[in-house]
């Protein structure tokens, strides 16, 4: 692929080429034809004679060595002490005689930059994304209070008014598939298994709309989830295999987690809401602006609908 920037291609490259040593053109007039410099005439003229096509094509601008580069062992002593400390550039540049910008350099390097990427016991990265929509389907849940009517202390304050004015709570039930990041949200009664057990079954049938079929399901250690026998029982009926996290590291069902944080963020606390049918009637617009129009930063901008197959049919 030639340079975004580069005016000619590989084959206009060849073109000039061809003019010069197989027209008879001179450097300048070929070069002006193609509205390129003499030099640069000259610099692709010269890549042809020494390694014919091959010499026509670009070429990683990586330096063969890199003097300045820290050490192997250097760099290996900075993950290190990463892993075991979980200490920021700025905290372990003194403990390595290092600028926090060098340390900066070498975490992007080998992955390590977010602390959130790793597991908090071991320091080893968690990073992973499946090949294909519905090959595993994040499931998590999420108790959120109810809004009274009229508006909670968001709208009136903490005041003696609205301090036992409290609707009790309801449970956001959530499932995001892991490789397109599609998701499908429901504000259900309780955390049951049950009712979790009725949410997998209406997840199944949304993405089953999109043309996703669900695979395998990816759960915490709830209850809900792994002793509830209506629980076990749907998975069996929908065929799909369940996969539980191990204790103590919910990251690994981290895509969920994060969904969550984005959900109460721009939908659940985006807003002052008067009451909880109020905020109710506002998940399915936003719901719908996240799968078709959100950008998303781990798919390259694009919303999650972009990478599900055959999708698009259903969306207008």
């Amino acid at each position: 692929m030639a340079h975004p920037l580069a005016k000619l291609t590989p084959l206009g490259r060849l073109l000039l080429v061809q003019r010069i040593e197989t027209l008879g053109w001179s450097v300048s007039q070929a070069a002006k034809s193609l509205g390129v410099s003499r030099p640069t005439a000259y610099k692709w003229l010269q890549g042809w004679r020494q390694g014919g096509a091959a010499g026509l094509l670009d070429h990683s601008s990586r330096p063969r060595r890199s003097p300045r580069r820290l050490p192997e062992a250097k760099e290996q002593e900075i993950l290190t002490l990463r892993r075991q400390l979980r200490l920021g550039p700025r905290r372990l540049g003194p403990l390595v005689g290092l600028h926090h910008s060098t340390v900066s350099v070498v975490l992007q390097r080998h992955g390590l930059s977010r602390l959130r990427d790793s597991d908090r016991t071991t320091g080893i990265p968690i990073r992973y994304v499946r090949d294909h929509p519905g090959e595993l389907i994040h499931v998590d849940m999420k108790p959120l209070a109810r809004v009274p009517e009229g508006g909670g202390h968001r709208v009136h304050g903490r005041t003696s008014l609205t301090k036992h004015r409290g609707g009790g709570y309801e449970v956001v039930h959530v499932a995001v598939d892991d490789a397109s990041r599609l998701a499908f949200v429901q504000v259900l009664p309780d955390r049951r298994g049950r009712t979790a057990a009725r949410f997998l079954v209406d997840a199944a049938a949304f993405f089953a709309e999109q043309g996703v079929r669900v695979e395998r399901v990816m759960t915490d250690r709830a209850y809900s989830y792994i002793a509830s026998r209506a629980f076990r029982e749907t998975i069996a009926s929908l065929q799909v295999r369940h996969k539980v996290i191990r204790p103590y590291r919910p990251q690994t069902n981290g895509k969920a987690e994060r969904f969550i944080q984005t959900l109460l963020a721009e939908w659940a606390y985006a807003k002052l809401y008067r009451s909880n049918q109020e905020r109710r009637r506002a998940l399915p617009k936003w719901l719908h602006h996240y799968n078709y129009h959100r950008p998303h930063t781990a798919l390259r901008g694009q919303p999650p609908v972009a990478t599900v197959n055959n999708v698009c049919k259903h969306y207008t």
